[in-house]
């Protein structure tokens, strides 16, 4: 007779494979799980190579607050609003991806698949602009998970947004990779009149078949060119972002990607070095187990030798750009081509001195030349 009383086998592992539509491979333990888990055979187990579901779900929240602040010298603001939680763009590398481990999810899948909506961000936003004491200077929208990822399409909390700071005049920034960007030309191209908005599109990479894998539900590289000309010609400041430059994946794109965002009419543009962050460095190894095996401990070893013999670097400074021989050719690659190219490496210039508080505005839209309408 069989002994039910001891324990079952444990499962084989099998080997990291792609899932398609999703970046993450798998999920990876977070930093505050108190458990350890391993497979065990119950009897149950689907058969072998049967993909376990990766469903996008969405949850709601009311945020107390949506403005969040930073003092980091690499960042050209100290403001931000990210209307959602997680990203559906699934990028590998997303350096927000660790975030999730305070929601008690994994920076694997479940960041790519369990999302959160900030339902009230736009109440949010203009109470805080409301405030007696607020100081005007640039907001950035979609600097830790893209404002225009597929769920802006239902929610379109990012359109709100816009919405209000177009109303109060208020100096905005987007970075995006996602096409829905355009959809909100209306709204841009008014703010473009006053001088405040600029938009900077990502593209790390031309590569169609390395983007699929690296960014797999963001929009196609070749779309994102067209992003940039249709801001471009509607009148929108745009600018490129090259991120992240990852050795040996997407390091061969610096000169490629400028030539196409200068040619379709960006101005301006800027570049940063994988950062791999706490869980971050987990997930970008099984990625490079699943896509490309062949060349894991090269790109692996040539991060450590950016950042000074670890896979990730904090400190100020470094961590945008990395250090040492590699990061020095980068950063003279990018710098020759972008002056050949005419491309700023600055930052777009946006007019801060427009600003009205909400509730100078709720009889209806400013004039456009941005001047309080008189009380009499």
């Amino acid at each position: 007779m069989d002994d039910d009383s001891s324990p079952p086998a444990l499962l084989p592992q099998p080997p990291l494979a792609p899932r398609r539509g999703r970046g993450a491979v798998a999920n990876v333990r977070h930093r505050f799980e108190t458990l350890e888990r391993e497979a065990v055979d119950d009897g149950w187990a689907p058969p072998a190579g049967t993909p376990a579901g990766a469903r996008t779900e969405v949850a709601v929240e009311r945020a107390r607050t949506i403005l969040s602040r930073n003092d980091s010298p690499d960042i050209p603001f100290d403001r931000a609003i990210n209307p959602y939680r997680g990203c559906e763009h699934g990028c590998v590398y997303c350096f927000a991806r660790p975030t999730h481990a305070y929601l008690g999810w994994s920076p694997g899948l479940d960041f790519e698949t369990k999302l959160v909506a900030k339902v009230n961000a736009v109440e949010a936003l203009r109470a805080e602009l409301s405030r007696p004491g607020y100081r005007v200077d640039v907001v950035n929208i979609g600097s830790a998970t893209d404002a225009y990822q597929p769920i802006e399409r239902q929610w379109k909390l990012t359109r709100g947004l816009l919405e209000l700071l177009r109303d109060t005049r208020h100096p905005v920034s987007l970075v995006t990779k996602g096409s829905a960007v355009t959809r909100d030309l209306d709204i841009l191209a008014k703010l473009a009149e006053l001088d405040l908005v600029a938009v900077y599109v990502t593209i790390p990479t031309l590569d169609a078949r390395v983007a699929r894998t690296l960014e797999p539900r963001a929009a196609a590289p070749w779309r994102r060119v067209e992003i940039v000309r249709e801001l471009s010609s509607a009148g929108v400041p745009v600018g490129v972002s090259l991120a992240p430059v990852i050795p040996f994946i997407t390091d061969d794109q610096i000169e490629h990607v400028l030539e196409a965002a200068a040619e379709a009419g960006a101005q301006a543009a800027f570049y940063t070095m994988l950062r791999l962050p706490w869980e971050v460095k987990a997930v970008f190894a099984q990625w490079l187990e699943a896509h490309f095996p062949d060349r894991r401990g090269k790109v692996l070893h040539c991060i450590e030798d950016l950042r000074g013999g670890r896979l990730n670097d904090p400190r100020f400074g470094d961590r945008m750009r990395g250090q040492g021989i590699w990061a020095d050719l980068v950063r003279q690659r990018f710098h020759r081509a972008a002056r050949k190219l005419g491309l700023s490496q600055r930052r777009i210039v946006l007019e801060t001195g427009l600003f009205r508080p909400p509730a100078r505005s709720r009889g209806g839209p400013l004039p456009e030349d941005g001047r309080q309408m008189p009380l009499f």
